[in-house]
């Protein structure tokens, strides 16, 4: 009798689908399953490979990594089966596949190829089944921190396999890339830049100017070595100083819109939620000089929300909880939160736009979908964030949590550190105009 698990579903899933459109993702998930006959670091490097060169079977066929003996021969036994069903695909309707997968790949076992040195190949050799060991009683995953992060919490709203991977399994160090290189070092220049100006102000125009290209200058030295090449350093470096310069423009601007002071740079936080305890860094508080109320600001070097309106949904739905966190934990410290902003620092031909939700007491409906850079938020919204943080809190550390799901959209698997060990990652969506 067949195994009916998951892991057997989803390779058969997979199978069916990559015969039918002969996209390489489905292809890559099945050699990533146990049930492809191969041991999993095997198939997970071959699938590495093949994402770099597009061409699985054909790596397999040239043998492009150096196994032992039976790594080999199990590949090539892999490559031979999934050519086998393909040429059976153009004939025969889902379900006779199906069994034509089942059969080709002798998926009579759990584990079959991964577990069985003397496997059979089809040839007729016989072989001995070893006595069924039973299966270990699912037990609850915690996290391996004492602490919580809005990034933690967000990590797990895009992907709870993501966070499985990074905080409960500390599976492997993120080597980081250019981009996180770029915002760390922005980051620094700008928090050295306000220690010197707090208060923008017309008449220091060109000393702004000035300062902040050095603080840029000396911050992208400091991580020089995020940077994989000399001309890929100096080109970010030269991209954060003509964003730095509009950054100026922004902050001479809003001076005349609405005075303000920076009071607070990199500032750490701590808030204890219901007794779960969270941290994290502001990346600039300011204090609006008419009305005293205080501005949460945090950079942004990547992609953000086009709108307010759009971020104001992403708090909705849960999937964002980084200004949400910000407010309540300067709230808790005594503070009069007025205004939440993302500030865009990615691209130096834009001007910078901030992201601003004013915070108000009551709920904020609206008629239409906005546009606009500037919007509000109600403090009830804020209050159900506030709570379902509380929620998966007390989730993630109750130890009961079993399974981890992947994301459904397959963007977020882009930049993710895990990508290449996570086989249940949904396929990426193939460019439909590209060569």
């Amino acid at each position: 009798m067949l195994a009916d698990t998951f892991d057997f579903r989803a390779f058969v899933a997979s199978a069916v689908r990559w015969c039918r459109s002969g996209l390489q993702p489905h292809l890559l998930a099945m050699v990533r399953s146990p049930y492809s006959g191969v041991p999993h670091d095997v198939g997970a490097a071959y699938a590495t490979l093949a994402g770099r060169t597009g061409a699985l079977l054909d790596a397999i066929d040239a043998q492009r990594l150096g196994l032992p003996p039976p790594d080999r021969d199990a590949m090539l036994r892999f490559a031979g089966r999934a050519r086998r069903i393909f040429a059976v695909a153009e004939t025969v309707e889902d379900d006779p596949l199906r069994a034509a997968i089942v059969a080709t790949f002798e998926l009579s076992t759990p584990l079959q190829a991964a577990q069985s040195p003397g496997f059979s190949d089809g040839s007729g050799a016989e072989f001995a089944l070893a006595e069924a060991v039973p299966l270990e009683a699912r037990d609850g995953v915690t996290a391996r921190q004492k602490h919580f992060s809005a990034s933690s919490l967000n990590a797990y709203a895009e992907c709870a396999r993501k966070w499985f991977y990074r905080y409960a399994c500390a599976a492997i160090e993120d080597p980081g890339s250019s981009a996180s290189a770029y915002g760390t070092a922005f980051h620094l220049a700008l928090e050295d830049f306000h220690g010197e100006f707090p208060r923008p102000r017309a008449v220091d125009e060109q000393a702004m100017r000035r300062r902040v290209a050095e603080c840029v200058t000396w911050a992208f030295e400091r991580n020089r070595d995020g940077f994989e090449t000399s001309v890929e350093f100096e080109l970010q470096r030269r991209r954060a100083q003509r964003t730095a310069q509009r950054y100026v423009d922004w902050l001479l601007a809003q001076e005349k819109l609405a005075p303000f002071e920076v009071i607070g740079r990199e500032v750490p936080v701590e808030l204890d939620l219901d007794g779960y305890p969270f941290v994290g860094f502001i990346d600039r508080l300011d204090r609006d000089e008419r009305s005293g109320g205080i501005g949460v600001v945090d950079y942004k070097t990547g992609s953000i929300a086009t709108s307010a309106a759009e971020y104001r949904e992403k708090i909705r739905k849960f999937r964002d909880f980084q200004l949400p966190f910000y407010y309540w934990a300067r709230t808790a410290a005594g503070d009069r939160v007025t205004r939440l902003a993302l500030l865009p620092l990615k691209d130096a031909l834009l001007d910078v736009r901030p992201i601003v939700l004013e915070v108000v007491p009551g709920a904020v409906t609206e008629a239409k979908r906005s546009a606009a850079p500037d919007g509000t938020i109600g403090i009830p919204d804020l209050e159900r964030a506030r709570a379902r943080m509380v929620e998966i809190s007390k989730e993630l550390a109750s130890g009961t949590v079993t399974h981890f799901a992947v994301a459904g959209d397959p963007a977020a698997c882009t930049y993710c550190a895990y990508a290449t060990a996570c086989a249940y990652k949904p396929p990426t969506v193939p460019e439909r105009f590209a060569r």
